[in-house]
């Protein structure tokens, strides 16, 4: 089994100018955009991959948001491949007050093409609480964000543009090239959502999006979760993953064989199941209902005054303390709309659950059985 670390190992010697960027060579690129590149060099400064390691190497409180970068860090840094590409307009910005988390970062490839990373959900209570958000709005501030960046990053500087990312970086690439200017949607060549959520059906039914959607290359793990969420109107590749369940959303446990994914004909049945429910949930739950439901949600955990989810876990008998005691302080009136928001929730999941069984046990009994005769004959049942 090899992910995109051992790929790196096997081309990081091979150019871009000899072999043009590929699909895993996205996803890295996709990947680049969660390092830590704060205070490591400046808005309009331009440097090289090596370099910026070479920074960071420098700093005492090396933090990354998954520790698989610390891996895949120096070797994007050292090899041949990768490490005299240039970082330009690296941006990070997460505002409480606004619910917006938003992070991007455009990479120079050779040929004059632009590759524009945008960062997924980071570690922040902000992060999380905008992706809530984006079960009812669909607008949020950091796909706003997205659009003035690609924008900026296609005014100042010329070639074909290429746009990616992950989680929701994914989300945001397909958004920013389907809202952006005209001017900078021509110069775009491909995008890249590798596992993104997708859109409510006010935005996939626009013309913009119809027409953008035909660039877009979409890649999922088997039993992908993150990336089936809400709709989806383009085809996508299933990429086979190391991982179990939800973990499969991390990239590092991709599957690779040469340039290419190592591909499934289909998700699995619990993919589908989830994505099942998950649509079912937001017909029966109306947008206002969801809102509601992630307002009282978030102001129950902002009582720990945590702002990293490493803070909610790092005193977990403290906090489950004060989340049971801020529970029971709010109005009745919330108690019943997170009890009701959950009670349809998990309807659902038991009806899609047994609906799912019944299915299994329909298909194993019209299945046609063969029975072996001694004499050689077999009769079908």
């Amino acid at each position: 089994m090899a992910n995109i670390i051992d790929y790196l190992e096997w081309r990081g010697d091979i150019p871009f100018s000899q072999v043009p960027l590929n699909e895993i060579d996205s996803l890295i690129l996709s990947r680049i955009s969660y390092f830590p590149f704060d205070n490591l060099f400046q808005e309009d400064e331009q440097i090289t991959i090596k370099k910026a390691y070479q920074r960071f190497r420098k700093e005492k409180d090396k933090t990354v948001l998954q520790i698989d970068d610390l891996d895949l860090f120096p070797v994007v840094a050292s090899c041949a491949r990768y490490k005299d590409l240039k970082l330009i307009k690296y941006i990070n910005k997460v505002e409480p007050k606004e619910e917006k988390q938003f992070s991007a970062i455009t990479i120079c490839l050779p040929n004059n093409i632009l590759y524009v990373s945008f960062r997924g959900t980071d570690n922040t209570i902000t992060g999380w609480k905008e992706d809530f958000n984006m079960s009812f709005s669909s607008h949020v501030p950091s796909q706003k964000d997205s659009i003035a960046y690609l924008n900026e990053v296609a005014s100042k500087y010329e070639g074909d543009i290429i746009v990616g990312g992950h989680s929701k970086g994914g989300n945001l690439a397909v958004y920013a090239s389907t809202f952006c200017s005209s001017e900078t949607k021509k110069r775009i060549k491909a995008i890249y959502n590798e596992d993104g959520p997708g859109f409510d059906d006010d935005i996939v039914q626009t013309k913009e999006y119809q027409e953008i959607i035909q660039k877009v290359h979409t890649y999922i793990p088997q039993s992908s979760v993150i990336g089936r969420l809400l709709n989806h109107q383009e085809t996508y590749t299933v990429v086979q993953s190391t991982a179990n369940g939800i973990m499969q959303h991390d990239l590092y446990s991709w599957q690779v064989m040469g340039g290419k994914f190592i591909s499934l004909e289909e998700v699995t049945n619990g993919s589908l199941l989830v994505d099942k429910t998950i649509k079912e949930w937001v017909k029966e739950v109306s947008p206002k209902q969801r809102a509601q439901f992630v307002e009282v949600l978030f102001e129950i955990l902002n009582v720990t005054e945590a702002t990293t989810l490493e803070d909610l876990s790092s005193k977990k008998i403290a906090t489950a303390r004060l989340l049971v005691k801020r529970y029971q302080s709010i109005e009745d009136e919330n108690k019943e709309l997170i009890s009701k928001t959950m009670h349809a929730l998990l309807g659902i999941i038991k009806n899609n659950v047994i609906g799912n069984i019944a299915q299994k046990n329909a298909k194993k009994t019209k299945r046609t059985k063969e029975v072996f005769i001694p004499k050689g004959r077999i009769i079908l049942k």
